[in-house]
């Protein structure tokens, strides 16, 4: 097991926090040895990303107070809830750092201090006081009085309010119905706190072959010619949310690409637009600035840029033929839908852009930019598979009139401002998709004509090197991941992506998402993307041999007002057009998915040596991977009581293993917004086994010895009742308030440090669980439709 002292020493590899905590006027208290090899500021610093970032990190920050850099605690906490899906207005926006930049203009927008004032004593202080003066009972399940989850009844109290808190709430204290801190870092953290909570956000001073790059990638974003700003504006688009890492760069340092008031070589000052394609209000210049705070794992989506890249985006869109002779208007109108905005730039350039990097805009696209996702990603299965159609069969790319005439039916939501909501479910929610349907489904069949169907080499090969062809998407209630390859048994579903269908999923999910919309836009923005899902879906059975199209869609549409629904917004299913491939087996599911995996074979796996293997292609009995095996067994009647996603820590005489087990929920369908427990079918629940972690949202932890694997195995697989269950948490789990909780959890998060330095990230607790909750389904609204 990983030692405190590691576990301490660790944090300065994937904190990558750049602030300083100065002033702090510490006694080296009770520490530990390697503590007290650190300098006071490295102590709070460390301490500060370990315990408290872990919560307070993102726009799901309780009470939005931020410990991921100084302006974060200076600037306190909100009553204001972000994750608010049924406000009527949209919020006002608090991005840190964007929205506002000084303390006094964050009291203006109703945040109040945490640290204490010459009137007030410190919120923070009480708060760590109260945690240390009423500890849970150790390894014992969390007392009722003790809410979990986002959508729980946040209590924000003011400087003057805190007192009265917590009378009213005994167990109220920090950190929040977790195990007691360890006591060198609970001493380091108050002392801190009753100092004040100093701490300055310092300038990135950057090397200067580091400068002299980001001087080389400014200078390509800012020329002035006509087509060199379109292309500019439509990387930005794409990009504004990415972690950008030099090429070469160290594993640690990390930008990001604004639109600034300043040109380059002055200070940057953001221009804070809601939405990227806004108007910026005047003259502006794209800046690369460093990215400085901690680094969290649910928002560190990485983008690679340099020379090369500067050469593929010359390569790509500058030296095409095309030509413009005026730049778009800046506008929601014009700006929400990229198809028409960027109509000048080639599409075959815009599409190889996209799949160039298709694993970073998937993933910003399931991760999401709001670190709560469970808004869009109920629209998606728990798990399945995405490919991508070659640039040389979509008709989008290869056809010069396809766009222009599909682009006005291929209206997206945010583009529409100032209709009523029985407008635009009328005109983008029904009326478009199914225009749309039918128009594709009409030039894909008289394309058909001539190229015999869709064959396999219709599907992008990742041009021979690209991971990137294939990707697994995981869905866990609030949250996704998404990962190369294919990974786990044969999905339920799966989709095949185009061109359209690309562009469109990232400005619905990515760039036209704004998280402090009011309800219509969070609305529109779900059930849009219901009909995303169902084009990649369909073009997925586009594939398949015609006769097998409509049992297969039935069987991922169950339900009579669902097939009530599917007439509604859907055209009817092709089958007719036939497919290319001469399918063999009676499961051409199966067969077409596991033949995808032939093209390139270097390049992913044939096989999943745990979850779907044959032979010597599956892990071998002796090892854990192989005891673990059993586990994915279908259906699987014990999966239905696991938490979404639970981390495995396998103890071992050398190096420990650590394996990620995934609740792979079972639904009739996932069609509807509301109350999707209504709609789950837990008897075909299943359990996907992978090694390592790509989640950033650990829902609990398993620990156990190498030796007894066999009775974890046996035990989990024998779990019928909630009570079994408890048997194997009291066993091996790790509660939330278990004594050696932040020791484990430490070795976990070190573990996701050293599966890649570059990608690596602090992990989040906010939903960790308590395992007296089984199959937790926290309602987005607060109403009951029976949906099944």
């Amino acid at each position: 097991m990983l030692s405190p002292c590691l576990a301490l020493l660790r944090s300065t590899i994937f904190g990558r926090a750049k602030y300083t905590l100065s002033s702090l006027g510490l006694v080296l208290l009770i520490v530990s040895p390697a503590q007290a090899q650190q300098s006071p500021h490295t102590q709070v610093q460390d301490v500060l990303n370990n315990r408290c970032v872990v919560c307070h990190g993102c726009y799901d920050a309780p009470c939005q107070l931020k410990f991921s850099s100084p302006d974060g605690w200076a600037r306190g906490a909100s009553k204001q809830k972000v994750y608010e899906s049924s406000r009527l207005d949209d919020a006002p926006m608090t991005r840190l750092r964007v929205d506002a930049k000084t303390v006094p203009e964050w009291r203006q927008k109703g945040f109040f201090p945490v640290t204490g004032t010459s009137d007030q004593p410190s919120t923070l202080v009480q708060l760590l006081q109260a945690g240390r003066d009423n500890p849970l009972k150790l390894g014992a399940a969390l007392p009722d009085e003790v809410e979990l989850g986002l959508n729980r009844n946040m209590s924000c109290p003011a400087p003057n309010e805190t007192a009265d808190y917590l009378n009213d709430h005994q167990f109220g204290g920090m950190p929040y119905g977790m195990a007691a801190l360890p006591e060198s870092d609970y001493r380091i953290l108050l002392a801190w706190a009753k100092a004040g909570a100093p701490g300055a956000v310092e300038p990135v001073v950057l090397p200067p072959d580091v400068s002299a790059k980001v001087t080389e990638i400014e200078a390509f974003f800012n020329q002035p010619a006509l087509k060199s700003k379109l292309v500019a504006r439509y990387i930005y688009e794409h990009l504004f949310l990415a972690h950008l890492h030099l090429e070469g760069g160290q594993p640690d340092r990390f930008f990001r690409l604004i639109r600034s008031r300043t040109a380059p070589g002055e200070p940057a000052d953001e221009i804070a637009s809601r939405r990227p394609f806004d108007d910026p209000g005047g003259r502006f210049f794209y800046r690369l600035i460093p990215l400085n705070e901690t680094i969290l794992h649910k928002q560190h989506i990485v983008y690679e840029i340099g020379p090369e890249r500067i050469n593929r985006y010359n390569e790509l869109f500058l030296k095409t033929d095309w030509s413009l002779e005026a730049l778009p208007a800046y506008s929601t109108t014009a700006g929400g839908n990229p198809l028409s905005t960027f109509a000048a730039i080639p599409a075959r350039s815009r599409y190889k852009f996209l799949l160039d990097n298709a694993l970073y805009f998937v993933r910003s696209f399931i991760r999401g930019p709001v670190c709560y996702g469970q808004v869009a990603v109920n629209v998606i299965e728990d798990r399945f598979w995405v490919s991508f159609l070659d640039p040389d069969a979509d008709l989008s790319v290869t056809d010069p009139d396809y766009l222009p005439q599909a682009t006005p039916i291929l209206e997206l939501p945010v583009a529409v401002s100032d209709s009523s909501i029985s407008g635009r479910m009328r005109n983008f929610l029904t009326l478009g998709p199914i225009k749309y349907q039918e128009f594709r489904q009409a030039r894909y069949r008289h394309a058909a004509r001539t190229t015999g169907g869709l064959d396999y080499q219709d599907i992008w090969d990742g041009d021979g090197s690209n991971h990137d062809a294939r990707l697994t998407v995981y869905r866990n209630y609030s949250s996704a991941s998404v990962v190369r390859g294919f990974a786990g048994s044969i999905p339920e579903t799966a989709w095949v992506i185009d061109f359209p269908l690309f562009e469109r999923i990232y400005y619905n999910l990515v760039a036209g998402f704004d998280v402090f919309g009011n309800v219509e836009h969070q609305l529109t923005t779900r059930l849009y993307m219901d009909s995303l899902r169902r084009e990649g879906e369909r073009l997925f059975l586009s594939f398949l041999p015609p006769k097998s199209r409509n049992p297969l869609h039935s069987s991922w549409y169950q339900g009579t007002l669902v097939s009530l629904v599917d007439r509604w917004k859907e055209a009817p299913l092709d089958t007719e057009t036939p497919t290319g491939i001469p399918f063999q087996t009676q499961t051409p599911k199966a067969e077409f998915l596991n033949g995808l995996l032939q093209i390139e074979p270097g390049l992913w796996p044939k096989a999943d040596p745990i979850n779907r293997c044959t032979g010597d292609t599956c892990a071998s009995p002796e090892t854990p991977a192989g005891q673990l095996r059993t586990l994915t067994v279908k259906p699987a009647p014990f999966a239905k009581f696991m938490p979404d996603i639970a981390v495995l820590v396998v103890e071992r005489s050398e190096n420990d293993e650590i394996y990620t087990l995934v609740h792979d929920m079972a639904h009739s369908n996932v069609a509807f917004v509301f109350n999707e427990d209504l709609r789950r079918k837990p008897e075909e629940d299943a359990m996907t086994i992978v090694p390592g972690q790509f989640s950033s949202y650990p829902n609990f932890i398993f620990q156990v010895k190498e030796a007894a694997l066999p009775e974890f195995v046996e035990s989990l697989s024998a779990v019928r009742s909630q009570t079994d269950f408890q048997g194997v948490v009291e066993t091996f789990g790790i509660r939330r308030t278990h004594e050696e909780f932040w020791m484990v959890f430490d070795q976990v998060q070190a573990a996701l440090d050293a599966q890649d330095a570059v990608e690596a990230g602090l992990l989040d607790l906010n939903r960790y669980t308590d395992p007296k909750v089984t199959d937790p389904i926290e309602r987005l609204f607060g109403f009951t439709f029976n949906f099944d």
